[in-house]
C-alpha cells in the first residue's frame, strides 16, 4: 500500500533521530581503553582475535571481554536456514556482488556528505584501497557458510568493527572538529543503516542495472542475512525493516534525507575511480570505469560526485548490460553463458583484489568452502591465503 504523507513524514522524523545515537555498549568500552590507555595492548591482542570458535583472549581487560561476550551470537530471531540460503546465492553470484560492491556501493557511500567528512577527519580521503580491502574483507566473512557458527569468522570481525567506530566516535567527538548538536554523532546508527541497506538493497538494485537477475526470494534472503548483521553491529532492531519491500521503502527515504555533494564525496570517488584505472592499460579505456559507475548508481548521485560523462562508453556499458541480460536469461540452458558471466566477474574481481595493495601481495582472505566451491566452477579470482583459512 503508498505511503501516505503522514506515515513517510513520521518515518523521516524517526530517521532522523538516529542521527543523534551512537553505540552505547562499543562506546562505553572505548571509553574506557581510552582512560586507561590500554588501546595499543588491546589491539594486538585483538588482531589474533579471528574465528567465530576460538575463546575470549584471556588478557584483554574485563570490560573488553564482558563486550566480547555480550555480542558473540546472533540475535535469538535469526533463522540459519535463511542465512544457508543466502550463502547459496553468494555461491552462484558472488562475483557480481563484488563488482556491484565495488563499482557502486563504494560510490553510494561517499554521496552520503556526514560519512564522507568523517573520512576526511579520519586522514582516509587518499586510501580508497584499504577501504575497498577492509568492505570485501567484511562481505567475504558474512557470505560464508556458516558466518555466524562453527567453521565461520564473522562474528569477531563485526565485534571489532563495532569497536572501531566506537573509537572513530569518540576521537572525532572530542576533536573540536565536529558540532554534534548540528551534525549528530559522528558514525551515527543513521549511518549504520544507510550502510548496511547500500550493503543489501542498492547491491541488489546495482545487480539488476547491470544484467544479472535477482529474483526476489533471492533478494529477500540476501537482505535477511544484512538485516542479522545489522542486528549485531548495533543497529536498533526497530531501526530494521523486517520485510525487502518495506527495506526498499526505507532506503529510498534515507536517500531523500541524507545524499548529497560534499567536497569530500567528489575527493573519495575521484581517488576511486583512479584506482579502478589502473585495472586498464593504458588511458584509452579509462573511461570505461566511470561508465560503469553511472550503470550502477543513480544519476544524481553520479553527477553529485562529479564521475565523468562520455556518451560513447556509457551506450557501451549499457550495450553490455542489455548482452548480460540475454545471456542470463539463457544461463540455466546454456553452460557458455554461463561460463561468459562468471568468467567476467572474477576478471573484474580478481583486478580489485590485485590493486587493493597497489599490485602488491594481498592479505585478502576467502574463507575455504567458498573458495573451493569457486575453484571447482573455474571463478576462484585470488589464490588461496598463505595459511590456509
Amino acid at each position: 500500500m503508498p505511503e501516505t504523507q503522514n506515515t513517510k513524514a513520521t518515518a523521516l522524523t524517526a530517521v532522523e533521530a538516529l542521527k543523534y545515537q551512537g553505540d552505547p555498549l562499543a562506546d562505553a568500552v572505548i571509553a574506557d581503553l581510552v582512560a586507561g590507555g590500554t588501546t595499543v595492548a588491546v589491539n594486538e591482542v585483538l588482531a589474533r582475535f579471528r574465528d567465530n570458535e576460538q575463546p575470549v583472549p584471556e588478557d584483554l581487560p574485563e570490560p573488553v571481554r564482558r563486550y566480547l561476550v555480550a555480542t558473540d551470537a546472533p540475535p535469538e530471531w535469526a533463522d540459519l536456514d535463511r542465512i544457508a540460503a543466502a550463502y547459496e546465492f553468494f555461491v552462484d553470484d558472488g562475483v557480481h556482488v563484488a563488482s556491484v560492491l565495488s563499482f557502486g556501493a563504494m560510490v553510494n557511500c561517499y554521496a552520503q556528505p556526514r560519512p564522507s567528512r568523517v573520512l576526511s577527519l579520519t586522514h582516509r580521503l587518499n586510501q580508497p584501497h584499504r577501504r575497498l580491502s577492509e568492505t570485501s574483507q567484511f562481505v567475504l566473512n558474512l557470505m560464508g557458510p556458516n558466518p555466524f557458527g562453527s567453521g565461520g569468522s564473522f562474528v569477531p570481525t563485526i565485534q571489532k568493527t563495532r569497536l572501531i567506530h566506537a573509537a572513530v566516535r569518540h576521537f572525532i567527538t572530542r576533536s573540536g572538529e565536529w558540532n554534534v548538536e548540528a551534525d549528530g554523532v559522528p558514525l551515527c546508527q543513521q549511518d549504520m543503516l544507510g550502510a548496511l541497506l547500500i550493503f543489501s538493497i542498492q547491491v541488489i538494485d546495482g545487480m539488476r542495472r547491470i544484467g544479472i537477475s535477482v529474483t526476489d526470494s533471492e533478494a529477500e534472503d540476501y537482505y535477511y542475512v544484512w538485516r542479522v548483521t545489522g542486528a549485531l553491529l548495533g543497529i536498533p532492531a526497530d531501526a530494521m525493516p523486517e520485510t525487502l519491500a518495506e527495506a526498499q521503502a526505507l532506503n529510498a527515504r534515507l536517500v531523500e534525507a541524507s545524499y548529497g555533494p560534499s567536497a569530500e564525496g567528489i575527493e573519495l570517488t575521484r581517488n576511486l575511480l583512479r584506482l579502478y584505472e589502473n585495472l586498464v592499460p593504458g588511458k584509452a579505456f579509462d573511461g570505461v570505469v566511470a561508465a560503469m559507475v553511472r550503470q550502477v548508481v543513480t544519476p544524481q548521485v553520479a553527477d553529485w560526485l562529479e564521475v565523468p560523462h562520455s556518451r560513447a562508453w556509457v551506450r557501451t556499458v549499457g550495450a553490455g548490460a542489455r548482452v548480460m541480460r540475454l545471456l542470463e536469461r539463457s544461463e540455466d540452458r546454456s553452460q557458455a553463458a554461463t561460463t561468459v558471466l562468471d568468467k567476467a566477474g572474477s576478471l573484474l574481481l580478481g583486478g580489485s583484489v590485485r590493486t587493493l595493495t597497489d599490485g602488491q601481495p594481498t592479505a585478502l582472505t576467502i574463507p575455504s568452502d567458498l573458495r573451493e566451491k569457486w575453484l571447482a566452477a573455474g571463478v576462484c579470482p585470488v589464490t588461496p591465503a598463505r595459511d590456509g583459512r
